[in-house]
């Protein structure tokens, strides 16, 4: 019996091959196995039809644990046996269409752990230790199919050592792409910050002994370089949030491990999972009553965000110190993408990094480190991109053609959707300058050729000015390609129907920004999508309320909260008593007072985020957004001490939530109650007036599920509230599981919508 089985999937740099070999060979079984170009696999085998079963049977059921199948396809051959043995052939150039891609970076394996500490192991100590495994995948590799030829370890010809182990099918490193020794591999150095190299024969230990009495160094990693240094000590931080101009936004640090992170981070059963995962991204994690690390590193939140080990470079940082933790944030200017180059990075962080940990292994593609939060027992994905990239999601339904979602301007990353797999770019950032566009049209390039989709169709946001709508109209006329523009809300949503597989939905999504189809700027909105996810009503929505100064008014709560509040109080004594919170002073105070008299600049928005925004700066939270989210982010860790003191009663009138009121009420009582009591009433109003207003529409149109999307599905009050309210109406609730509820989802929705648009 002869058969051909063609495999697609995540069967590339995951041991397949070598599985492949062992099984067939343990089965008696004649033929050969090889990667094609397109990221598959192809196997043939000859023997009896009782063996051949056998290895049907463990190819499916035994698969290495990293490997993912999209489709094992076998189909019967005829003639004569040709092979006399089993043989891993060389790759082949032959390709399908789309349904392959090799797996995204893998955190070092427990197995390479125990040879980096193994003093008798000849790979001892060594900083890029691999195997097949685990380790870089996705950020060395330049071309299909994924041999070592393709990557950016050609440049390092194997020793006979690692020779031995990667051409010898039943060793652990057999065709481990990133195989290597201290004799023949990529090497480290330390340097100063002119980039002269210190004659250090234990660099790494070196640098981490520098980051524990407070230097700040740049380190050089998988997808790009981190800026590190002590997570308890203030000059160091202050200093790197001045170069970094980063006065509040929180840092990342990573922790020694997991029990040192339960040292000064609460840590439930499923975050403790996710953060030793091979994933091994950034958790946000409450922090315990004891908390002892420098609060300059997460400033006035709740949480902060914590992530282990991934390198055996990062482990062994932590050898020959005491730090519980090192501050450890991405490399990049600011709004630009993150440094990956040794010479990119001591031109643009001379001034930041007092020194700098380097590598010469060439980093072919950048990617960040992904970030979750864990709401109970279900993980909410903030950036999805290390670890994540570029493996794809499954959808239940087929698109009728191949699209290419490009997203929204900020948290950018870009979608391919085609047959039934979205493959998604790493993420991008935000998209407003040339250097993050351009990563942008090289990041979607590459997803593109290593998952060889033939885009037909290209979807943007419906905002004719965003840097990615001007972007998709200039590659559909270059291209070709039709273009379709989808609203903002409507992506969200329809990205949640399909994760789901719904027919139908009341939505409801919240954020701070979405250029609505009345060209309004929208925010809080139930949407009604149904006819697979193409059509869209909106049923209604958060009251509008005047953006005083227009921008201004999203980087400043203090013009939101006047804004909304002076039609009913006289705010002039109040915002005067706040001038010092204004960039201008008193001078700017006056300028917005006459704009509330004279309605200038009125421009409205139904934006949830906007409305947060207004109460954190009414209860003294948060006077300017120096970051994205920065005053709801606050006032939801501020709330989280509080409860409902306020108990207010939602106020709807034709579809649309009143916030005018539940502002007043917060501001009235400001004196009254404690602010985390009046911060967590904003939440509760908003939450349980979202609620009523779906539940209400769910019953109108006869429609079971409810879900929540867009930036403010992250926040843990205001989900749980709905998911409650929802649920005891004996209505389905859904969130995002596999995609991130903000923009950085928003490519995948958009996609969806163009996949079944009727053109």
């Amino acid at each position: 019996m002869r058969l051909r089985i063609q495999v697609t999937g995540i069967v590339q740099g995951v041991g397949f091959r070598p599985f492949v070999y062992r099984t067939a060979v343990q089965n008696g079984l004649f033929g050969y196995v090889k990667n094609r170009a397109d990221a598959g696999a192809e196997i043939l085998v000859e023997g009896s039809e009782e063996a051949i079963n056998e290895f049907l049977r463990s190819l499916k059921q035994d698969k290495p644990p990293l490997a993912q199948y999209h489709s094992v396809i076998a189909s019967k051959l005829s003639g004569e046996n040709e092979y006399k043995e089993f043989m891993i052939r060389k790759s082949s150039m032959e390709a399908e269409p789309s349904g392959s891609v090799i797996p995204p970076d893998i955190a070092i394996c427990n197995d390479c752990v125990r040879e980096l500490r193994n003093p008798k192991d000849p790979r001892f100590e060594y900083f890029f230790i691999t195997c097949t495994n685990c380790g870089p995948r996705f950020t060395i590799i330049e071309k299909l199919p994924y041999d070592r030829e393709n990557t950016t370890m050609r440049l390092f010809p194997l020793c006979g050592f690692c020779l031995k182990e990667y051409t010898n099918p039943l060793n652990r490193r057999f065709h481990a792409q990133t195989v290597a020794c201290p004799k023949c591999g990529p090497q480290v150095f330390l340097t100063d910050s002119r980039g002269k190299v210190a004659q250090e024969k234990d660099p790494i230990r070196a640098a981490g002994q520098l980051l524990s009495e407070g230097s700040i160094l740049a380190i050089k990693g998988v997808g790009g370089f981190h800026v590190a240094t002590s997570a308890d000590r203030l000059e160091p931080l202050m200093r790197l949030r001045r170069v970094k101009h980063r006065s509040e936004k929180p840092f990342a640090v990573m922790a020694r491990s997991l029990e040192t992170a339960r040292t000064f981070a609460e840590i439930t059963e499923n975050q403790a999972e996710i953060l030793t995962s091979y994933i091994r991204p950034i958790v946000l994690l409450n922090k315990t009553s004891d908390y002892y690390l420098s609060e300059l590193v997460a400033p006035r939140l709740h949480n902060i965000g914590v992530m282990l080990p991934y390198t055996g470079l990062h482990y062994m940082l932590f050898d020959k110190v005491k730090d519980a933790a090192f501050v450890m944030t991405s490399a990049n200017p600011p709004n630009q993408p993150i440094t990956k180059d040794n010479d990119e990075a001591l031109k643009t962080l001379r001034g930041t990094a007092d020194y700098f940990l380097l590598h010469n292994r060439e980093i072919a593609h950048r990617c960040d480190d992904s970030v979750v939060r864990i709401h109970g027992v279900n993980t909410v994905l903030i950036r999805r991109s290390r670890g994540y990239s570029p493996a794809p999601i499954t959808l239940k339904k087929k698109s009728k053609r191949c699209v290419l979602g490009i997203g929204g301007e900020l948290n950018n990353a870009s979608c391919i959707l085609n047959d039934d797999k979205a493959f998604f770019s790493q993420h991008i950032g935000d998209v407003q300058n040339v250097e993050t566009r351009t990563l942008l049209e090289d990041a979607t390039n590459h997803l593109a050729r290593l998952t060889n989709n033939k885009i037909e169709t290209i979807a943007c946001d419906l905002h004719p000015k965003f840097v990615t709508t001007n972007l998709a109209e200039r590659w559909a006329k270059e291209k070709g390609w039709q273009l379709i523009r989808v609203q903002h809300h409507h992506a969200h949503i329809a990205g949640l129907m399909a994760e789901h597989d719904l027919p139908e939905i009341i939505g409801i999504c919240c954020d701070g920004y979405g250029y609505g189809t009345d060209g309004e700027a929208w925010g809080g909105e139930i949407l009604l999508s149904r006819d697979n996810t193409v059509n869209f009503e909106r049923s209604a929505h958060l009251e509008p309320q005047p953006l005083i100064g227009g921008d201004l008014a999203t980087y400043y709560p203090l013009r939101m909260a006047a804004g909304i509040l002076h039609s009913h109080i006289d705010v002039e004594d109040w915002l005067l008593k706040k001038s010092k919170h204004f960039p201008h002073g008193e001078e700017e105070v006056k300028i917005v007072l006459q704009q509330l008299e004279k309605k200038e600049n009125s421009l409205c928005t139904t934006s949830c985020g906007r409305v947060l925004d207004a109460v954190s700066a009414i209860l003294n939270v948060c006077y300017e957004r120096t970051y994205e989210g920065e005053p709801s982010m606050k006032l939801e860790s501020l709330a989280l001490k509080g409860r409902d003191a306020l108990k207010l009663n939602p106020i709807i009138r034709k579809n649309v939530l009143n916030t005018t009121e539940m502002l007043l009420k917060i501001y009235e009582n400001k004196e009254k109650y404690p602010a985390s009591d009046l911060a967590f009433s904003a939440h509760a109003y908003l939450a349980k007036g979202l609620a009523d207003l779906a539940i209400m529409k769910a019953t109108e149109n006869n429609v079971d599920a409810i879900g929540f999307s867009g930036g403010v599905a992250t926040n843990e009050i205001i989900v749980s509230i709905i998911e409650e309210m929802v649920e005891a109406s004996d209505l389905r609730f859904v969130v995002h599981r596999k995609i991130p509820p903000g923009d950085g989802g928003l490519s995948f929705g958009q996609a969806v919508v163009s996949a079944f648009f009727d053109s």
